[in-house]
């Protein structure tokens, strides 16, 4: 059995593997050393999540395939604006976020999708889906009845919501970021996040109300 040599040892403790190093680490290593593979290693640890990201804020795949492209090639061009200090997650969904902005200008498409899916909230525990917390004020049995129904409905109504919340609820409720991160990718103080999230659920809310007592006239 071969046993690697003392200066291979010390050069394993000294290099971490690639996948130990911290997002943070990988991109202060491409930026100070050139190392590609630790450009790629980014790539590659959020190209599902990124992408789903973009998917989901632009519908269209085919521009969401640019917007990734795009958000990684402004990694690459401003690495060096990258603080010391500061968390790569928020930053990098800084970059997307006015990639898939500027994608939507050009095409002029402002769409939203599905809000089927859960996120966590930044006390770390599990947030519903935006379509389970309006139908949490019903009674149970109706709960169950109402869910399928009001999540094809909230596709269509979250359409109608202001920008500024459409950014937050897909930031917390889809990709799960904790407030302070939505606030640091938005450019936003963290209150600001939570009232918009709250503001968000209360017009679906109320939208939901409205059209539930047109349906029953």
């Amino acid at each position: 059995m071969a046993f690697a040599s003392e200066p291979e040892r010390v050069m394993a403790v000294a290099c971490p593997a690639r996948s130990e190093r911290s997002d943070e680490r990988l991109l202060l290593d491409y930026r100070s050393k050139a190392d590609a593979a630790a450009f790629e290693e980014l790539v590659h640890r959020y190209e599902r999540e990124l992408y789903s990201y973009l998917r989901r804020y632009l519908v269209d795949a085919a521009m969401a395939e640019d917007a990734f492209q795009a958000t990684f090639l402004q990694v690459h061009l401003k690495c060096g604006q990258f603080e010391e200090g500061r968390k790569f997650r928020p930053w990098l969904y800084t970059v997307a976020t006015n990639q898939a902005i500027d994608a939507q200008r050009r095409n002029r498409r402002h769409r939203l999708p599905s809000l089927d899916r859960r996120g966590n909230l930044a006390d770390g525990s599990e947030s519903g889906s935006l379509a389970d917390a309006l139908v949490s004020r019903e009674p149970e049995a109706d709960a169950n009845l109402l869910k399928q129904e009001q999540r094809h409905w909230a596709r269509a109504a979250v359409r109608r919501l202001p920008e500024t919340l459409r950014k937050v609820v897909l930031l917390v409720s889809y990709q799960g970021l904790k407030y302070r991160e939505a606030a640091e990718a938005l450019g936003i103080p963290v209150g600001t996040v939570k009232s918009r999230l709250h503001a968000a659920v209360e017009k679906l809310n109320e939208d939901w109300n409205q059209t539930r007592c047109v349906e029953h006239d």
